[in-house]
């Protein structure tokens, strides 16, 4: 069964996502609920001040004569409000139900005021204002205005600055505590990682319930993985080790025939007998890392593979540096070299084995002459017991493990094989390693 996770985030960024909405949504809600409340109350205190100024303005306007009324208008007038006085009046504008409710309130905080024509209306500006008016017991009337002046947005602005201050500090401690709670998935996540490579490791069992059952069951299924690993790779070496012994008994056995040409057939098969044996435990040995890397002189072991094929006549070069240093499985890697070689001379006449650093990039390049592969099958000749004879020509000694067993040493040292056609004739194939920066 495959699991995965969907989208762009991952679990802790969907949590994350979640919690953040949860309290966006719920502050803006109770911002909102407590807004409203505080408009109103706000709206109710200035109604009252409001009804006080003009029950005392008018108060004093009366008192006065008429002559004298608007220079006491400049002196009632404050920064909050304005006030002047007119013999005449203007039709006082429609109200709105926002601005009647107003005017309700301040005749409810001063009665005296509910037959003196009261209106109101709010002029639009930079500065919201409320302007009005109401008729003095003479005829003349008296001129208001009560500025805002931003500072109500002032105030809301600072009150939403204050609220979000315990919110930041809720979503902060959320987010730790869903780190916290997340974090044996994240130690799962690397042991995954971790088994895929051949280690064991044991995770600690951690988290909630649903985590440790989950990490509980993962041990179990890792622990029963590697017990079959391990019984498969005793399995394979006892069988090896047995069929070693009569292969050599029937290697010295070959020396007792006295027909050349049955002798050298005989031999022929009993090389391939061993050839096969070693290419199918090289290639099931387990998946246990047994060779260590090491700084090893790839130029001198590459060097050393051609002269050995040389030394039986077969047509091999090396065009290269001396020597290259680099932390690689020596082992491995000279059987992966060995097996492309091979390949080479078995589907062509000679190889030529090149090694080039390019930056942080080392390539061992093995070119053949003959017949390639068509480019649709050079994907399926990596496969495990995979036989393209058809494609190249000739009949195919082994089991067709050669370049799985090459793919598998280049992935252990975190490279890349790469098999493709040149345009010349014949197959390259490539191994690409990389040097650390």
């Amino acid at each position: 069964m495959k699991l995965q996770f969907r989208g762009s985030l991952g679990l802790l960024g969907r949590l994350c996502a979640i919690l953040l909405l949860t309290v966006t949504l719920e502050f803006a809600v109770g911002t909102l609920v407590y807004e409203r409340a505080s408009h109103l109350s706000l709206q109710d205190d200035e109604a009252r001040r409001l009804a006080e100024h003009l029950v005392i303005a008018r108060k004093l306007l009366v008192e006065q004569p008429r002559g004298e009324r608007p220079a006491l208008g400049l002196q009632l007038t404050t920064d909050r409000y304005d006030i002047h006085w007119s013999p005449a009046a203007p039709p006082p504008p429609p109200l709105s139900p926002e601005l009647e409710r107003m005017r309700r309130q301040i005749i409810d905080w001063e009665p005296g005021l509910e037959k003196s024509g009261l209106w109101l209306r709010l002029t639009p500006g930079r500065h919201s204002e409320i302007n009005g008016g109401l008729q003095l017991h003479d005829g003349s009337w008296l001129y208001f205005g009560m500025h805002h002046s931003g500072g109500k947005w002032a105030f809301t602005i600072g009150r939403l600055g204050l609220a979000l201050i315990p919110v930041l500090a809720l979503l902060l401690a959320g987010l730790l505590l869903i780190r916290r709670t997340l974090a044996p998935l994240r130690d799962l996540t690397h042991a995954t990682h971790r088994i895929g490579r051949g280690s064991e490791v044991i995770v600690p069992e951690a988290g909630t319930n649903d985590v440790r059952n989950l990490i509980t069951a993962f041990n179990a299924m890792q622990a029963r993985m590697h017990r079959l690993i391990d019984e498969r790779t005793e399995t394979l070496a006892a069988v090896g080790h047995d069929l070693r012994t009569p292969l050599a008994r029937l290697q010295l056995r070959l020396e007792l025939v006295k027909d050349p040409e049955v002798q050298h057939a005989m031999g022929g098969d009993l090389e391939e007998m061993g050839a096969m044996l070693e290419s199918l435990l090289a290639f099931l040995g387990g998946e246990k890392d047994p060779e260590p890397p090491v700084r090893t002189d790839i130029a001198v072991s590459i060097a050393t593979i051609v002269d050995a094929f040389q030394d039986h006549d077969q047509d091999v070069d090396y065009n290269g540096p001396d020597h290259l240093e680099m932390e690689v499985r020596g082992l491995s890697l000279r059987r992966a070299v060995r097996n492309l070689i091979e390949n080479a001379l078995h589907y062509g006449d000679r190889a030529r084995v090149s090694l080039e650093r390019k930056g942080n990039e080392v390539l061992i390049r093995v070119d053949d002459d003959g017949p390639g592969i068509p480019r649709e099958r050079l994907e399926e000749v990596l496969r495990p017991f995979s036989r393209l004879d058809d494609a190249r020509q000739r009949n195919t000694r082994g089991l067709g493990l050669g370049l799985a067993i090459v793919q598998k040493a280049v992935t252990a040292e975190g490279g890349q094989f790469i098999l493709a056609n040149r345009p010349e004739g014949g197959l390259r194939a490539e191994i690409c390693l990389y040097l650390p920066r």
